[in-house]
């Protein structure tokens, strides 16, 4: 049974879903007023953890015409009960009522109101409530100008519920958009939060819950079918609880199908990336030149040593038995040579998961030989072989991309990037972290044996194979986050990634 905040952190809505979730709310009797005295009430407190009176004492409030300009004006007087040295600048000149109202009462405790954004040049912090999930206009003139001036200044910004600008669906810049340093997302996570485009924007995000009803939120949204891969989520996924009595056949045996001469290193990653899975075997096919390499690294692992080219790439499999796999790994440093190769495991009667040039193999091969298998396919494209796979598929929007490409190609599709996403059977699972100390070649490879192990090593009945390769891209994110978090963006390689796996895993427990 999920915990209300389990629940919560799960779900994504739009800006319909969220509009009709609060009148839902506000039909059944709550007071706007009330929940806007509870919402700001609830910022007010997180502001002053992140940015205490002491350090922080000047503050400047952003604030729009509609609800969350009410919000603001709710956490200025709070800030201001506090010790605060507040300042509020409108550039509305019309509110709403009950936003003016706050307006007036905030003016009749002596609150500094400026007429010019450029006051705020000696503010400690300042809080944007200017607009919230539902802007769909361009802005423009003065608030434009604003905004723009606002952003210049060397200060720390909070949103609530989202950057100014920032579209509530889309993540879309609508003309300009405020450059947060923390967006406080109200009772529902939006959209816009896993959209790449907005990524530059949101700063650090949290989500605030108010209490919306479960019951409310389930009758608008249903059975979502875009959602948030969690810590609890992930957990629940990965195979760490093993019986006393197990024993490595027991524990899955993964065929990695890996390596040339000219990218031996993704080959070890690859393999690197499976070890710490805890897959009970992992068997390696590389170039026969490959092997003492192999294992250097991996002594453990059964390698295969395969006919090689002239090149220095496969030639040809030797006769395995892919009945005894639980699942098949292909593509890391292969080159585009070994076609053929691809072609057999196609055929294999387990899951298989195809990245890299196995991908490339695949757009020249034709998708059919995807869509016709009667076994699970996971593709691993970046956005380049996504164009050369799905070439009818437009990559505007990325969330649409990949639904539209697991539909026509059956297969699980997994499309990596800041927000990676997993697509499939009408469903999406995003990944709602990361860090740009994974933008190297070979991070990818490691993500390819860590899915490619936990699919071999999951022995439950009726998997769900979406949610495995999702707990592996969660887990290939979380180790990026805390290499980079130690060591800095620019020491994060691949190698030093995988070290960084087993510790993920601890700190969860």
């Amino acid at each position: 049974m999920l915990s209300r905040a389990q629940s919560l952190d799960r779900l994504l809505v739009t800006t319909e879903q969220m509009q009709q979730i609060e009148s839902k709310v506000f039909a059944a009797g709550m007071p706007v007023a009330a929940l806007m005295e509870k919402v700001g009430g609830l910022i007010a407190r997180r502001f002053q953890v992140l940015y205490p009176r002491s350090r922080y004492r000047q503050v400047g409030i952003l604030v729009g015409m509609g609800h969350n300009g009410g919000d603001a004006l709710v956490v200025a007087r709070e800030l201001y009960f506090q010790g605060y040295e507040v300042a509020i600048y409108v550039p509305s000149e019309q509110l709403s009522e009950l936003t003016n109202q706050h307006y007036c009462y905030v003016s009749s405790l002596g609150v500094k109101i400026v007429d010019d954004a450029r006051s705020f040049a000696d503010c400690d912090a300042i809080v944007d409530g200017l607009f919230g999930f539902g802007l769909n206009r361009e802005i423009t003139d003065n608030l434009f100008d604003a905004i723009e001036l606002i952003n210049q200044l060397a200060v720390p910004i909070v949103s609530i519920d989202l950057p100014s600008g920032i579209h509530g669906d889309s993540g879309n810049v609508l003309g300009t958009a405020i450059r947060a340093k923390h967006t406080f997302c109200l009772g529902l996570w939006k959209l816009a939060f896993i959209q790449e485009q907005a990524i530059e924007y949101l700063g650090k995000t949290a989500l605030i819950d108010f209490d919306l009803s479960l019951a409310d939120i389930q009758s608008i949204v249903g059975k979502p079918t875009i959602t948030r891969m969690t810590t609890d989520r992930a957990i629940a996924n990965l195979p760490l609880h093993r019986s006393p009595v197990t024993h490595k056949y027991q524990q899955g045996h993964l065929l990695l199908i890996v390596g040339s001469e000219q990218y031996s290193g993704a080959a070890i990653l690859a393999s690197l990336g499976a070890r710490a899975t805890g897959v009970g075997m992992l068997s390696i096919a590389v170039p026969k030149s490959l092997k003492p390499t192999l294992l250097n690294y991996l002594p453990e692992a059964l390698i295969i040593s395969c006919p090689e080219t002239e090149a220095g790439t496969i030639k040809s499999l030797p006769e395995l038995d892919f009945t005894k796999y639980q699942a098949i790994a292909c593509g890391c440093g292969l080159t585009e040579r070994p076609s053929k190769i691809v072609k057999q495991i196609l055929a294999a009667s387990c899951p298989i998961v195809l990245d890299a040039d196995a991908l490339n193999i695949i757009a020249k091969l034709g998708l059919e030989t995807v869509s016709t298998r009667t076994h699970p396919t996971i593709l691993t494209p970046h956005t380049g072989e996504f164009k050369r796979l799905f070439t009818r598929i437009p990559t505007a929007n990325k969330l649409v991309a990949a639904s539209a490409a697991a539909q026509s190609s059956g297969a699980v599709v997994l499309v990596k990037g800041a927000r990676t996403i997993i697509a499939h059977d009408g469903n999406s699972i995003v990944i709602p972290e990361s860090t740009p100390a994974l933008a190297r070649g070979g991070s990818g490879d490691v993500l390819t044996g860590l899915i490619g192990g936990l699919i071999a090593a999951d022995s439950r009945l009726n998997i769900d194979l979406a949610e495995v390769v999702a707990t592996a891209a969660w887990w290939h994110s979380q180790a990026g986050i805390l290499a980079a978090r130690e060591r800095g963006d620019l020491s994060v390689d691949p190698l030093t990634l995988t070290q960084y796996l087993s510790a993920v895993i601890h700190a969860t427990k």
